[in-house]
């Protein structure tokens, strides 16, 4: 019974430090959700103004049939500078790129199965394979599962910060866009939790190449205004040079948003991960103290039975 009691009395030891741990995980996790949730906030400002841009532009059917023209107001595209123009290029369909952004550890609950699982079905659905599917992996869990797997993993990316910097995101956007020019892939998607409350995320694929104003939605807007007309814009210098400026900032906001929407759910799903597992700890050592005490009331019931029957042997 002594070395019952010892036993038990070690899995309550053990178990009252991973309730520690796993408490000190949740405040972690619960900090930096707090502290992308401020910064995402501030993004968002930025970020559905370049959208207000792309849909304006996009209703004056101007991402519609581009021609890359020669006009000297036109900027001349520079050694690894993202071209605008190049993302309006359509062609067939052979190959499909899919962004799939993941952590790079485990301890997030249902996170990393919820988008791998998802990101399965689409390419199934979409009726790809491997053979015609080109991965870009953000995050080392997806990296591996699809290495795994026999998928063509052109690009990976580890280590994203916990407040990714949007200056990461530029030298990310130009990879992708470079493999998009140089046919790696003819269409891109991007495929991540998007963070709905700290309980809840949801799937998310959206298109980001090419561009065009079915992928942005702008058909869901109205194209005219109060007086029934449609909007006429003045565009100086060129059509071109605006959009070589404007485009690229435009993809860096889709990827950059969909990054910090894919963290901001990584930290939920932790800081509810962390706290199930420290409130199952609490469970487990309640349960393991109210058999400690039953053992050791047992023990010393059974020393008391011993004690009056020998006292009442001797008399």
């Amino acid at each position: 019974m002594g070395a019952s009691l010892q036993e038990v009395k070690r899995r309550i030891s053990s178990t009252k430090k991973t309730e520690q741990i796993t408490g000190a995980m949740q405040m972690v996790s619960t900090a930096k959700l707090s502290q992308i949730q401020r910064h995402t906030t501030s993004y968002q400002v930025y970020a559905d103004k370049i959208r207000s841009v792309i849909t304006h532009l996009a209703q004056t059917h101007l991402l519609d049939g581009k021609v890359i023209s020669d006009s000297a107001s036109t900027p001349k595209k520079e050694k690894d500078q993202v071209s605008g123009l190049d993302m309006l290029t359509k062609r067939n369909v052979k190959h499909t790129g899919i962004v799939v952004i993941t952590s790079d550890r485990g301890l997030v609950g249902s996170y990393n199965s919820n988008v791998i699982k998802q990101t399965m079905e689409l390419i199934k659905n979409a009726g790809h394979t491997a053979d015609d599917t080109v991965i870009i992996a953000l995050g080392g869990t997806g990296a591996d599962f699809f290495k795994k797997r026999g998928y063509n993993v052109a690009f990976e990316y580890r280590g994203i910060d916990d407040i990714p910097k949007f200056r990461d995101t530029q030298q990310l956007v130009k990879k992708i866009v470079g493999m998009y020019d140089d046919e790696t892939y003819d269409e891109l998607f991007v495929c991540y939790n998007h963070f709905v409350n700290t309980l809840t995320s949801e799937f998310r694929a959206e298109q980001m190449l090419p561009i065009s104003a079915i992928n942005i939605g702008s058909d869901d807007l109205t194209q005219k205004s109060d007086e029934g007309y449609a909007p006429v814009y003045e565009m100086e210098p060129s059509q071109d040079a605006i959009l070589e400026v404007v485009l690229p900032q435009y993809a860096e906001s889709l990827v950059y948003g969909a990054i910090l929407d894919a963290k901001t759910s990584e930290h939920a799903s932790s800081s509810t991960a962390m706290k199930s597992a420290t409130d199952n700890a609490k469970d487990i050592i309640s349960s393991l103290e109210l058999q400690f005490n039953r053992a050791r009331q047992s023990a010393i019931t059974t020393e008391i039975t011993e004690i009056t029957g020998a006292q009442a042997a001797l008399d």
